[in-house]
């Protein structure tokens, strides 16, 4: 298993879920998680990283 890092970028958010999209490699892949496991500030664009099961904000 690889636990990271990886980077998204939140491409939309869907009531209690939010769609990301890898940012660092070339993939058409969406990942459809939970928004109680992502940063509560999050919006429509946010990047993100994930690494070791957590994911924060980039700044």
């Amino acid at each position: 298993m690889d636990w990271g890092p990886f980077e998204y970028v939140v491409k939309r958010i869907d009531g209690d879920y939010a769609v990301l999209e890898r940012s660092d490699i070339v993939s058409e892949e969406e990942k459809l998680v939970a928004r109680a496991l992502l940063p509560p500030e999050i919006n429509e664009g946010t990047k993100l990283r994930y690494e070791c099961l957590a994911y924060e904000i980039l700044e």
